[in-house]
């Protein structure tokens, strides 16, 4: 017989291999080692979850085991993921495909890990053959279920993100089609555990070369629009450095709103502005120079920046920051990306 750790290497090292993969595929490196520790804390804190949950459903609802693990287990438990990368998006984590199918990964991932742990220190004794199916079936099948589920939501939800941040409504149902999705597969791959390896082998296939096409497509899409951004947005900055912002519709808006401000408020509001935009800048161009395999140097300068736009904001009050985004057309992408600047900014140097 084999020995335990054996077995377990083969019921946790698949996935892993993968997460480490797809994260290294990344070439924009939007999911930092520490943000992917997180994911799978979070994923096998729902397996737990999960656990007494799916106990608690089948002692109300008898429908026996074998039905139970092909209609009753892959809702339950794709539900409970998909309910934690809903709440990413709502905090607006979530910015590209290959983040969403990263993040999701990742979750699934951590549920796997938990649920084969689990089962090694229960059932240890069964055969090497059980272990290479979780390893290399099961895990693999639940990283990629909480992928797709997040890949197809951000499809849905990406127009939103490059919509003007206050014109935008989180709307629930645009991530049932990819719950749907994830369930689906779920459901298949254990509606065949009569023919375990055959699904196992159709799993480890397709999982990974569908993961690997999102990213491609994904990265060409990222780089697009962040040329685009990036363009927009350092206009704007020369705009606002030459003056000619004033005269345009937004600039009047935001001095008419100056104006109510007194003198002081109005020179907040404006360096608030100038600061805000700086800002975007920077994240645009730290993106597209990790993506070119570039060292990119933060550094103090950033940090300093981000404390004096907190200091603004404190001073301006909520109503007025949200009416100066309006009028710059902030959208929640553009939040997303100075988020991620102000995380990097403490790792000082950042290398593709």
């Amino acid at each position: 017989m084999e020995p335990l750790w054996v077995k377990a290497v083969i019921a946790l090292a698949p996935v892993v291999i993968c997460l480490v993969a797809f994260e290294r595929f990344d070439a924009f490196r939007l999911v930092s080692t520490g943000e992917v520790a997180a994911l799978l804390a979070a994923g096998a804190a729902l397996a737990t979850g999960s656990y007494f949950a799916n106990s608690g459903v089948m002692d109300q609802f008898p429908i026996g085991f074998t039905n139970y693990t092909r209609f009753g287990a892959p809702l339950l438990e794709e539900s409970l993921k998909a309910a934690f990368i809903v709440l990413l998006f709502a905090f607006n984590r979530v910015g590209y495909l290959i983040d969403a199918a990263i993040a999701g990964f990742a979750v699934g991932s951590g549920f796997a890990l938990a649920e084969n742990l689990f089962f090694l220190h229960q059932f240890g004794g069964a055969n090497l053959g059980t272990w290479v199916v979780r390893g290399f079936g099961t895990a693999i099948m639940h990283g990629g279920a909480s992928a797709i589920m997040a890949v197809l939501s951000m499809v849905l939800y990406a127009p939103r993100l490059r919509r003007d941040a206050s014109k935008f409504h989180f709307n629930p149902l645009l991530f049932l089609p990819g719950l749907a999705a994830a369930i689906a597969m779920h459901a298949a791959f254990n509606y065949f555990h009569q023919a375990s390896l055959e699904a196992m082998a159709i799993v480890l296939l397709a999982v990974p070369m569908t993961l690997f096409a999102i990213f491609s497509q994904g990265e060409t899409y990222a780089h697009r629009w962040l040329v685009q951004d990036r363009a927009a947005h350092t206009k704007l900055l020369d705009d606002l450095r030459s003056g000619a912002f004033k005269e345009s519709t937004e600039g009047k808006a935001l001095q008419s709103l100056a104006n109510r401000l007194g003198a002081e408020g109005a020179r907040d509001l404006f360096d608030y502005v100038r600061t805000n935009v700086e800002l975007v800048v920077r994240a645009d161009e730290t993106l597209l120079s990790i993506e070119d395999h570039e060292r990119v140097a933060l550094g103090d300068s950033v940090r300093k920046q981000f404390q004096h736009l907190h200091q603004l904001e404190r001073r301006l009050g909520r109503t007025t920051i949200l009416a100066v985004r309006q009028h710059l057309h902030v959208s929640r992408d553009d939040l997303w990306k100075m988020h991620e600047l102000q995380i990097d900014s403490g790792r000082r140097n950042l290398r593709a």
